[in-house]
């Protein structure tokens, strides 16, 4: 019978540990989802919405981008990047890890620890895993410029406060295809946020700032940092040039 009382109470301090840890995350999840969750809007395809997706490139200096071959930034602390963009090859590095990543041919990708090529068992999910972090970490970087990237829908939405603002939908492509964002411009057609409808998030709808812009030395203006809810989303010493 003791050693049945000492199980049973056991559980019952590993049952409260559980939820002490657990109920203040689902409490704040639940106010995150009450205060920000939207549904998708609705917007109009056509004319207009390419407009106001032109207007916006024009503001960024577009052809400067396009003129960029190389783009040099470092995600979040954590993972760096040299993107030589003209050849379609980026060195992605975390950890001890590099990866030189072939963007036409992820076949062709090298892999390295530290200075070693590494051709082991796990080669081909190190180039995974590289690539990954690219298509995410790049789009932080570069979004405003792939409005007009195969396989996206672009719609003209209204604002609850009347101004137009830009709905993009990658419906193929990247790493996680279906995700829409929902660009609000300045009266220049500048990127001030976005709020997103993406799959890795369960809350839709959520902004993130693009209001610091850098201006590079290639003459593209690139974002420094974002901020999402509380998080600052550093992008460090960023670097465009042209060769």
């Amino acid at each position: 019978m003791a050693k049945k009382n000492k199980t049973k109470r056991i559980l019952k301090i590993i049952g409260g540990v559980i939820i002490f840890l657990t109920l203040p995350t689902l409490l704040f999840f639940g106010f995150l989802y009450l205060k920000y969750d939207e549904d998708l809007p609705e917007g109009q395809q056509g004319p207009k919405a390419d407009q106001l997706a032109i207007q916006m490139l024009r503001t960024l200096n577009e052809e400067a981008y396009l003129n960029t071959d190389y783009l040099e930034w470092t995600f979040k602390g954590g993972h760096h990047y040299k993107w030589y963009k003209t050849d379609q090859t980026c060195e992605v590095s975390w950890d001890n890890m590099t990866v030189l990543l072939d963007l036409n041919n992820n076949d062709q990708s090298k892999v390295f620890a530290g200075q070693e090529a590494y051709n082991g068992k796990e080669k081909q999910d190190y180039i995974n895993k590289a690539e990954a972090y690219f298509n995410n970490d790049s789009f932080w970087l570069v979004a405003p410029y792939k409005v007009f990237d195969p396989g996206t829908e672009r719609r003209l939405v209204k604002t609850e406060d009347g101004k137009d603002a830009l709905l993009v939908t990658y419906t193929s492509g990247g790493t996680t295809p279906g995700d829409s964002y929902l660009w609000h411009l300045d009266d220049t057609g500048k990127p001030k946020s976005f709020q997103m409808w993406v799959d890795i998030l369960p809350i839709g709808g959520l902004e993130a700032t693009w209001n610091q812009w850098v201006i590079t030395e290639s003459g593209v203006l690139l974002p420094k940092t974002h901020k999402l809810l509380v998080l600052d989303i550093d992008m460090g010493d960023v670097k465009g040039l042209s060769f």
